[in-house]
Order: structure tokens, then C-alpha cells, then sequence
């Protein structure tokens, strides 16, 4: 699933050079946010609302304090100096400098933007880049927008921007922006507009250039200098150097301070007329004295205004380069014709063989927008913290993250959407980290690595899980990830990168010790860890105190701790290879994987198990306070994590380590619980090939949660596993607590909750994450049982398939929904009729935060090809990977 190491294309060359340092060819790149404002960096309120405190009507005025934002932008790996482009069209009240969208409060299903943009293609060095901006000739509908969805309800649909009729008559300009690297710091960007209306119309092009603020938050801090020479626009930064951006025309440039309108936002006088918004005064508003006529600032756009005809184009090209340059152009066409190339043939040994153009697009696209993803992220929380007038020796629980003043976050990070959520969270790296995998194997361990580095881990041991709550607890998946990562190094190279995993395996072992400290409420290897990502999925909200008193043991919380053993477990036995001292970790953690298989696979008294004998499946429990226990039987992703926790080991670790397998056997015999345990799973001793699985299940119980799981009337949908059983449409679980009822029904689209904000749903929606540990919990499950062991696939419909076969299934339903229909129609958006008739539209995907239930729609954030890019993955698993080849994983040569 990953480029050849072996292979010897331009782009795998530059990815050598970039892992080795011998040249920096990923100190450029796509750094830039698509939204700073609204975030909890940004947010100096007193009462925590960062939606309400830095609006996107004061972004184009104010500054920002720890990041910047803007439309197809870049910027170096310390965001110091920034490029991206702004648009006018003469009709607008504001400039087009960031993308609009809809904050918590306005969006009837929470925040989203509201804008049309395609992140088209990428590099992992972003040696080439190209992304598509759809800007309307009409006035943007801002206030439409606001006012019509805020006057909407959770159950209705959202009004997007093709709703206005904005887009009516092709009355809009496609916008390509496309960059190529000339060298490591040598940028050439070529910007396409193209008039889609049938009149001619008039866009104002403002590539702009300027420098993150720094010099006002910390005394001693130089300001940076952008000044106009006869050929260029200079840019001199202390630490950066000097840069040079050219243009191909004679626009105009227009200089201004990257400095707040005082006077606009706080009503005091501003120390000089050049601030922010200058531009977009001096060039919607006509305000001659908003810019600098001295021609120097610290934030300048090139002022090109073109007609364009009605069916043609107009091209700018700019380079920014860090030498002065006597002829910027002689070479520009064909490098840059190079590097598209030179894409090309890169993608050629990522794609493989057998694939439709379409099914191509389909990859190519779901790693452009992860590659587009990487976003530089800065938080310093202890200076934020001391900013807020918090000690930060002391919590202070009225203002967040006051315990985690040890972070400080200064990195090039992959995001799960750069505009809707442009922070990072813990378990979507993880999967950021897998489908990354694909393109740059260096970027994605470093994303693994980052979180456990001292500056990000707590002291305590715990992952910090995303910016709105870093205390918050996500699903423990980053070991699931790291061992994928390493063992896709290992296949394609052939040797694995222990030090890695041997990095990895400290930090993890710190973190999987706090789970068992802090999670476990009795003591007995149950888990809870409250809402653990699946935000709206349960009766009541998780992560809250439950209106009965009590705690919750959670069935997927148990599942994950178990997964998390697992994982540790085969890294334990990794790394015994070359150190003996790992058998004993692997002991440990075979030890506390079968207690917790114990905890979860007995019966249980009173509805205390959190297995159900009677419907076969997982649930939770709640326990009250008075000491009794009833099970909450919701059929969910809740009963279906306990199938993820699956792990096979090779035969070989029997005659590696034999004192593991005596240690093993000892221990079974030693404890009755466990013996039991192991006697009641017949059929579980040695696989096929002699390997091992380790489970939550025996085949008897496999056999119920899969009868379940593939039965279209519950979770299994045309689009992947749906992450509530259908089976709750017609018969809602409800609760009942002092004369409240507490509810949950089968809902395919958005949630009608407002728990968690409203705009996750994980009452019916595919989720791509959880379907791709599903998947790979049955392929390791085929890789033990065989070929013979067959199920109903879909149930009831008298079709037999083999685990191997079950698993493709579910990633070509998972794949179906982005592939075009013999109509044009793509699943993906919709009823949508312009991305399937319009020529300019059809191949066009967007990657979502997840899918309706019943006919695969796209739902949430639109950009979220983070955990969403495992798209790409999923689509080419199954050919690269027979079914032969994936048990033969276990049975790999040892390094």
C-alpha cells in the first residue's frame, strides 16, 4: 500500500532527500490554516466562547496571535512568511481573503463552511500541488447563508451555497492555483482563472504576500520587512532570510501592516493608518489612504484586474524564491510542466495496476486532500494560559487546558479538516498517520511520534486528544497505528524501523498504564473512558455524570483496552527479537489481555455482563448506585468494537520464544477464570499455519455479532457499517430516569441530538475509521480461521463468504460511495444534480466527515479526507493484498 522504496522516480528522490535532511523539500508546503478565527488559540474570552469572540467578520481587521489562515495557501514550516491568493469580483462587500463559513451557533447541524473548494492534487514533498476555488460572479449570499440555515432545525437539510441559485447560468470563475518547486525554497505558482458564465466579467487577482505577527506578543522581537524593488516585492524576516516574489505582470502592489484595526474592532486609535484590512478598503471601499504609498508593510497583495471573456481564461504566474533572480520565467513552463509529470508518474507506483480511471481519480483525490491536510500548528500553552491570568503551576477549571501548561505545540501537524477543525485530535492522526502511510512513510511516523513526545504527552501519561479539551479521552488507537504503520514499512522494504517502534512502545506503555489507573472505576477490567469519540452514540452523554448516579462500564472501552494489549503485545514480541528483555513485557501484556477477556466474556449475573446470551451482542451496562446493574441495549459500534480486537501472531513466536508460550500456558492453568474462559472457545487453539488469535469471541459468539453486522435490515448499508443497527428505526431504545426519557433511534443522516454540538452523529452515519479496524480485524480473523470458515453475507440472502471475501465487501461498499454511476451520480454528494450533469463539476469529489446511512451522502465537515483519506486505502487494499498474502504478514521474515 505504499510507493516502492526501490523505486527511483524524481519525487521518490526528493522524499530521501527531505527524510535524511539532505535537502529541506518539506520546509514549503500547504501550512497555511483555511480558518484561524474562532479557535481556542484565538480565543481571549472569559467565557470560553471562541466562536463568538474572533468572528469571521473581524478575521479580515484583526490580527491573529498564534496562526494565519487564507485560500490555497502556503507558507514556510514556521509559518513566518504566508502566500495566498484573494479575490474581488466588484460585487462583494468584502475582499475574499479566507473561506466563509457557518459558526457552531448559526449552522442548524453545527459549524460548516459554506464555500466550494477541491484540493486536486499533491506531491508528499508538494514539489506539485493544485487546488480549485469556485468563486461566484454575484454577490457572496453571506446573510442568506446565516439566516436561512439558523432559521432551520436539526432535522431539516442544510442550505448550502448551490441553494441560492448562486451558481445559476455558470455565473461563477474557476480558480486553479497551482505550485511547483523549482528547488527545496524556490516556488513557482501559476493562478488560472477561468470564466464559466456566458458574459464577460470582471476578477480582481490579489496573490498576497505577508508575515505571520510575532513582534507585538513578545518584547525584543524584530519586525519583519516586505518592500517593493524594481522587479520584485522583497521579503526580510531575521531568522527566514530574504525571499523574492515575482509576477509575470505589472500589477500594481499594495502594502499594508499585518497589524489589528484598533479602531474597527476595539473603537481605540490605531498607531498608523496601514492595518489588516487595508487592502480590502483600498480595494472594495476605494479608501486611496488605506495602503501604503511608500510601497512597504508587513502584508502585500498584487493588485491584477482582468475581464475575462465569457468561456476563456487569464493565467498570473508568480515565484518566490530565496535568490535574487535575473529571469524568472526562462525556465517556468517546463518545470512546472515537469513537476506535473513527475506527479503523474509518482501516483503510477502508488495506484496500482486494475484500477478504473474513475477508482484512480478516487486515490488521487483522497490523498491530495490529506496531503493539503498538513497544517502549521502553534500553542504554547503556558503562555496562553499566563495571557488568560491563570498560574499555570495552578488549575484553574474555569478556563481550559489549565492542566496541560507543559504543552507547547510548534509543528507541521496533519488536521482532520483545515477549516472545521483545524487542531489536531489524537485518534484521527492515528488514521491520518495509516493512509499517509501510503505516500510518505517519514511524515506519517513523525505525526505517531509527535504526541508522544514529552512536550505533548502529559506527565501523568495521557494523550492529549484535541484543542477544545485536551483532558478529553479519545478511543487508544495510536498503538493500532503505529503497529500498521511499521508493519507497511516492513513489507514494502522488507526491514522494519525498531527504533521507531521501540520509541513508540515506551511512550505507549506510559499511556496504557494510565488507562489502567484511571479507567477502570472497580478494579475488575472493565472500562469506561466516557464518550471516547462516539460523541451522540449512547443514551446518555458519556463523558457527563449520568442522571441515575453510577457509571457506565462501556463495551467499546473494555474492546479498546483490549485492542490496545494486543497491539502492545505484537510490539513487545517485535522487539524481543533484538532484546530478549521484551518477552517479559510480553508476558505482562498477555496477562492483561486475557483478564480483560475474562471481564468481557463471562456471564455475568443481574445484566452484568456486557455480553447479551440472548441477543448476542455487546452492550454497555450501567451501574447504579445501589449496586445493580441493567444492560443499555443499543445495538451500536459499541457492540461491534469487542469484533476490532482481534490479533493474530504467527507459529513462529512458539519457536522463537518458547518461554513465552510456557509462560502463557502456566498462566491459563494457574487462574480458573481464564481457563474457563479458554475451554468454553473451542476451536480457538492453533489457526491455520499454526497461529494464534487473540479475541474477545469464541466462533460460536464470532458467528452472532457477524449475523448481525452483515444484515442489511442493521448495520451492514450499501455504503459500509452503519454505526447504528437499523433495527432501531422501527424500534427506538428508550430510557427512563425520574419521568425524563432518554432516546435513541436510528438516524442514517444528521443527528436531531444537540449533544456534542449537534453536527456529529453517530446514530446511523458510516464512519470510515471504524469500518477500515473492522476490516482489518477481518482479514487477521481470515488469516486464523481460512478459507473454510464461511458466513452469510449479506444474512439471509443464502450467499457464503470467507472472511477475506466478507472484508471486500464491505471496502467495495465503502469505496462505492465516491465512484461516478452510469448517470454521472456519485453517492457522495447527494442530490446534488450539478456535481453529476455539469462537465466542471463530475470529477470533483469531496472526502466527508461521514455518510448517510442509506444512500452514502456526504455529511459533516466536507474537507475531512484526515480520517476520511482512508478512502485511498481501502480502495487499493484489496489489490495489493490477496487473501493468501495477508496471513503470510504474520509469517514475515524477521528482520
Amino acid at each position: 500500500m505504499v510507493a516502492d522504496s526501490g523505486a527511483t522516480g524524481a519525487e521518490q528522490q526528493r522524499l530521501a532527500e527531505a527524510d535524511t535532511d539532505r535537502a529541506l523539500w518539506r520546509r514549503w508546503g500547504p501550512y497555511l490554516s483555511e480558518r484561524q478565527w474562532g479557535t481556542v488559540r484565538e480565543d481571549y474570552s472569559t467565557n470560553g466562547d471562541a466562536w463568538s469572540y474572533f468572528t469571521h467578520d473581524q478575521a479580515r481587521s484583526r490580527a491573529y496571535r498564534w496562526g494565519e489562515d487564507g485560500i490555497a495557501g502556503v507558507s514556510d514550516d514556521k509559518q513566518r512568511l504566508c502566500f495566498s491568493l484573494a479575490l474581488w469580483n466588484g460585487r462583494d462587500p468584502i475582499l475574499k481573503e479566507r473561506m466563509f463559513g457557518l459558526t457552531n451557533q448559526e449552522g442548524n447541524h453545527g459549524e460548516d463552511v459554506k464555500e466550494y473548494y477541491f484540493h486536486l492534487d499533491s506531491t508528499p514533498t508538494h514539489s506539485y500541488m493544485k487546488y480549485l476555488y469556485k468563486y461566484p460572479q454575484g454577490e457572496f449570499p453571506y446573510a442568506d447563508l446565516v439566516d436561512t440555515n439558523r432559521a432551520r432545525t436539526r432535522r431539516d437539510f442544510e442550505y448550502e451555497l448551490l441553494d441560492t441559485g448562486i451558481f445559476d447560468e455558470d455565473r461563477y470563475f474557476d480558480v486553479f492555483v497551482e505550485y511547483a518547486k523549482a528547488g527545496p525554497e524556490d516556488l513557482l505558482i501559476e493562478i488560472t482563472a477561468h470564466n464559466r458564465g456566458p458574459e464577460d466579467a470582471t476578477l480582481h487577482l490579489l496573490p498576497t504576500l505577508w508575515f505571520r505577527h510575532t513582534w507585538s506578543w513578545a518584547g525584543g522581537t524584530a519586525v519583519p520587512k516586505l518592500t517593493r524593488t524594481p522587479d520584485a516585492v522583497r521579503a526580510d524576516h531575521e531568522e527566514l532570510g530574504t525571499r523574492w516574489l515575482y509576477c509575470d505582470t505589472d500589477a500594481p502592489a499594495l502594502f499594508t501592516e499585518n497589524d489589528t484595526n484598533n479602531e474597527r474592532i476595539f473603537g481605540s486609535p490605531n498607531p498608523t493608518p496601514y492595518v489588516k484590512d487595508g487592502i480590502d478598503r483600498f480595494v472594495v471601499h476605494g479608501e486611496t489612504g488605506a495602503v501604503n504609498p511608500a510601497q512597504t508593510g508587513t502584508k502585500v497583495a498584487l493588485h491584477d484586474t482582468r475581464t475575462v471573456p465569457a468561456g476563456e481564461s487569464v493565467t498570473v504566474r508568480l515565484r518566490l524564491a530565496d535568490t535574487e533572480l535575473a529571469d524568472p520565467w526562462g525556465e517556468f513552463g517546463p518545470t512546472m510542466d515537469t513537476r506535473r509529470t513527475e506527479a503523474d508518474e509518482f501516483f503510477e507506483t502508488v495506484v496500482p495496476d486494475g484500477m478504473s480511471e474513475d477508482e484512480r481519480r478516487v486515490v488521487r483525490q483522497a490523498l491530495a486532500g490529506m496531503l493539503w491536510s498538513k497544517q502549521y500548528y502553534y500553542l504554547d500553552v503556558e503562555r496562553w494560559l499566563e495571557e488568560h491570568g491563570v498560574d499555570p503551576l495552578g488549575v484553574d477549571p474555569r478556563v481550559r487546558n489549565s492542566a496541560w501548561y507543559h504543552m507547547v505545540n510548534d509543528e507541521v501537524m496533519s488536521m482532520p479538516d483545515t477549516w472545521e477543525y483545524p487542531w489536531f485530535a489524537a485518534w484521527d492522526l492515528a488514521f491520518h498517520s495509516v493512509a499517509l502511510a501510503m505516500v510518505d512513510i517519514g511524515f506519517a511516523k513523525s505525526q505517531l511520534e509527535v504526541l508522544l513526545r514529552r512536550l505533548y504527552l502529559h506527565p501523568n501519561g495521557q494523550i492529549p486528544a484535541y484543542e477544545w479539551n485536551f483532558g478529553d479521552v479519545n478511543p487508544p488507537v495510536h498503538a493500532w497505528a503505529t503497529l500498521f504503520v511499521y508493519e507497511l514499512e516492513k513489507h514494502r522494504t522488507g526491514r522494519g524501523d525498531r527504533a521507531f517502534l521501540e520509541n513508540s512502545f515506551q511512550k505507549l506503555m506510559k499511556n496504557f498504564t494510565w488507562w489502567l489507573n484511571r479507567k477502570d472505576v472497580d478494579g475488575n477490567n472493565v472500562f469506561q473512558g466516557g464518550f471516547l469519540g462516539l460523541d451522540n452514540i449512547g443514551v446518555f452523554d458519556r463523558s457527563a455524570p449520568l442522571p441515575t448516579g453510577g457509571h457506565i462500564d462501556q463495551a467499546d472501552g473494555t474492546a479498546w483496552m483490549a485492542l490496545y494489549c494486543q497491539n502492545l503485545l505484537e510490539m513487545a514480541i517485535e522487539l524481543a527479537v533484538d532484546n530478549p528483555v521484551y518477552v517479559e513485557q510480553a508476558q505482562t501484556l498477555f496477562e492483561h489481555f486475557a483478564w480483560i477477556a475474562v471481564a468481557t466474556g463471562r456471564m455475568g449475573k443481574d445484566n452484568e455482563s456486557l455480553w447479551d446470551e440472548e441477543d448476542g451482542f455487546f452492550y454497555d451496562v450501567l451501574r447504579l448506585p445501589d449496586g445493580s446493574a441493567t444492560r443499555l441495549k443499543v445495538r451500536s459500534l459499541v457492540g461491534l468494537i469487542p469484533l476490532a480486537a482481534t490479533s493474530v501472531v504467527g507459529a513462529w513466536i512458539d519457536r522463537r520464544f518458547p518461554e513465552l508460550a510456557a509462560g502463557a500456558k502456566e498462566f491459563v492453568e494457574r487462574h480458573p477464570a481464564v481457563a474457563a474462559i479458554v475451554s468454553s472457545r473451542e476451536g480457538l487453539g492453533p489457526g491455520v499455519a499454526g497461529r494464534h488469535l487473540f479475541a474477545l469471541f469464541g466462533e460460536d459468539r464470532l458467528r452472532r455479532v457477524l449475523s448481525r453486522m452483515l444484515d442489511e435490515d442493521e448495520f451492514l448499508g450499501p455504503h459500509g457499517i452503519r454505526s447504528l443497527s437499523r433495527y432501531h428505526a422501527e424500534h427506538p431504545y428508550t430510557f427512563e430516569v425520574h419521568g425524563e426519557t432518554f432516546g435513541v433511534g436510528y438516524l442514517p443522516a444528521e443527528s436531531d441530538s444537540g449533544m456534542f454540538g449537534g453536527n456529529s452523529n453517530w446514530r446511523g452515519p458510516v464512519w470510515f475509521p471504524v469500518n477500515v479496524l473492522l476490516i482489518r480485524a477481518l482479514l487477521n480473523l481470515h488469516a486464523y480461521h481460512g478459507e473454510d470458515f464461511r458466513v452469510e453475507c449479506p444474512t439471509g440472502s443464502g450467499r457464503h463468504l470467507n472472511l477475506y471475501e466478507v472484508a471486500r465487501e464491505i471496502a467495495d461498499r465503502l469505496t462505492s460511495t465516491f465512484l461516478s454511476g452510469p448517470d454521472g451520480h456519485r453517492p457522495v454528494h447527494g442530490a446534488q444534480a450539478k456535481f453529476a450533469k455539469d462537465p466542471h463539476w463530475k470529477d470533483l469529489i469531496l472526502f466527508y466527515e461521514y455518510f448517510h446511512g442509506d444512500d452514502g451522502a456526504g455529511l459533516g465537515a466536507s474537507h475531512q479526507t484526515g480520517w476520511t483519506g482512508l478512502a485511498a486505502a481501502t480502495a487499493t487494499l484489496f489489490r495489493l493484498v490477496g487473501s493468501g498474502d495477508w496471513g503470510a504478514l504474520r509469517e514475515e521474515p524477521l528482520s
